[in-house]
């Protein structure tokens, strides 16, 4: 399969990024040859890794916000049913994990196809997936290591919104 050749919508939309991430405060990082940026975020909860990707084949742009965690495989279980519970009900993106590693983290993501991708719209995007993982990560590591059930974190989590 070859690599798709970027056209100009996604060429500026990469562009785009790339400005917002800097202008941002982000510290982007190109990865290689592709348009992906790579970053980081301190939140209150944990340091998380984050990618910003414009999918050229698509028009589409996918922000990953990364735990700084894997979940050990005897966890992985209740951390799905983490996942589940916490997913539900979320406006924006939703978390997602990788049962062969257990790599834990938040998808956010915008088809722009034939539309111009704005800092306001990647801000729209990156903002809420870097919070709701960062909200969501201390009931995350309960159910984990702190022998929490997953209804009891995300409920801790939940009620606790004003």
């Amino acid at each position: 399969m070859s690599e798709v050749e970027p056209n100009e919508n996604c060429l500026q939309a990469f562009e785009t990024l790339g400005q917002f991430l800097e202008e941002d405060g982000w510290y982007p990082q190109q990865i290689e040859d592709r348009t992906i940026y790579r970053m980081g975020f301190s939140g209150k909860n944990g340091q998380l890794n984050c990618f910003a990707q414009i999918r050229v084949d698509l028009e589409q742009f996918m922000f990953y916000a990364v735990a700084p965690v894997k979940v050990p495989e005897e966890q992985r279980l209740a951390a799905a049913e983490f996942i589940t519970r916490a997913n539900y009900g979320l406006r924006i993106g939703n978390l997602e994990m990788d049962f062969n590693d257990g790599e834990i983290r938040y998808k956010s993501s915008l088809d722009f196809e034939g539309e111009m991708l704005t800092p306001r719209l990647i801000r729209l995007a990156i903002y809420p997936a870097v919070q709701t993982l960062d909200r969501y990560l201390p009931g995350l590591m309960t159910v984990i290591y702190g022998g929490k059930t997953p209804a009891e974190a995300v409920a801790e989590i939940e009620g606790s919104e004003e």
